[in-house]
């Protein structure tokens, strides 16, 4: 019974979005979940032709910039040192190596599910230094805040941060700044809004006129999330709706944002495909910046570009998909990724090749 109405509740809305929708609309989901959702469930495929979904900077992972990697790969190398970090990352090709091919030559590398993982790694590594490779957007950053805290609480002075967290709004702004893809309206992330909650992306509405909503994960949430969009475009509104209102509040967690504004610093990042934007990176205050692992053990490494022919920057916002690349599915696969959409279960390519072809 509950599958049948679950299928009637989609009909009714997709009907629904067939009704508002009188022109063509690009819509852009920022969230990594939501575009495995999108492509797991075909919704691509049930929607008008008139809606156009694309992807954005919604992977963690697939944003880093290849020159962190190197470096990450080159703290991995460095003798009584333990580097740990999220499983997504060891396979993402660096510019000769990855964090897995140094894992398998011996490199002290593990994979940690919670950055207190790495916390209790130092405790029971006194005579090594633990370097935590630490990459996500808001959705983690407060468990990472409060990594560093109980590391100063547990006196670790073998604990270390490599940072390369960054923040979703400021990415969105230089998309919309840059004008090189059109968009019509975002589906904004629903992990990262439960932090953060609504209130940091009203210039989207406010300064470019463009609505968005934030959305839930399952089928019927991304299609009414849809269904909002194209309302208010219809009704020539431009305003951040909230759809997964049953975990977001605007004002976002009180408690989250306390610990990530105490413990790091917002400043200017570089991203794959978008390159340095303002605000947009977290760092650590000077407080804790004796764990800074960048300052602690600064390393001078050459800027390796992109890989040759991988468009991973252009399908990172939205320009091409990726069957567009030439490297998708002939050269750059799950198994031999070239570039880093290609490794992540969040990454666009991932996804396209699993279930969009």
């Amino acid at each position: 019974m509950e599958k049948v109405d679950e299928a009637g509740a989609a009909r009714r809305r997709l009907e629904e979005i067939a009704l508002l929708a009188d022109r063509p609309l690009r819509l852009m989901e920022v969230c990594g979940t939501h575009t495995i959702a999108i492509f797991r469930t075909g919704i691509k495929s049930l929607l008008p032709s008139k809606i156009e979904l694309i992807s954005g900077p919604g992977c963690p992972v697939c944003i880093t910039p290849q020159k962190e990697i190197d470096r990450a790969i080159a703290y991995g190398r460095m003798e009584n040192t333990i580097l740990a970090t999220f499983g997504d990352l060891l396979r993402v090709p660096g510019s000769g190596s990855s964090l897995y091919e140094e894992k398998t030559e011996g490199c002290d590398i593990r994979v940690v599910v919670s950055p207190l993982d790495a916390v209790k790694l130092a405790r029971d590594n006194p005579e090594k230094r633990l370097i935590f490779f630490a990459v996500g957007f808001e959705t983690t950053s407060p468990a990472i805040a409060f990594a560093v805290r109980e590391a100063g609480r547990q006196a670790l002075n073998n604990f270390f941060i490599y940072s390369s967290q960054r923040l979703v709004p400021p990415a969105i702004r230089a998309l919309l700044s840059g004008k090189k893809t059109r968009i019509d309206g975002f589906i904004l992330p629903g992990h990262v809004s439960v932090i953060i909650g609504s209130h940091p992306y009203a210039f989207i509405a406010q300064e470019y006129g463009i609505p968005g909503v934030i959305t839930g994960f399952d089928p019927l949430d991304i299609l009414e999330g849809i269904q909002m969009l194209a309302r208010q475009v219809k009704e020539k509104r431009a305003e951040i709706e909230i759809q997964y209102r049953r975990v977001v509040k605007p004002e976002g967690n009180a408690l989250a944002l306390k610990v990530m504004k105490e413990v790091f610093k917002p400043a200017r990042a570089s991203w794959r495909g978008l390159g340095e934007i303002p605000g947009s990176g977290l760092f650590l205050q000077e407080e804790f910046s004796g764990r800074d692992a960048a300052r602690v053990f600064p390393l001078e490494l050459p800027d390796p570009g992109e890989p040759p022919g991988c468009r991973c920057g252009e399908v990172l916002q939205g320009l091409v998909g990726p069957p567009e690349c030439p490297l998708f599915s002939r050269v750059c696969t799950p198994d031999q990724p070239v570039g880093p959409c290609m490794v992540s279960s969040e990454g666009t390519c991932a996804a396209y090749y699993k279930y969009g072809r």
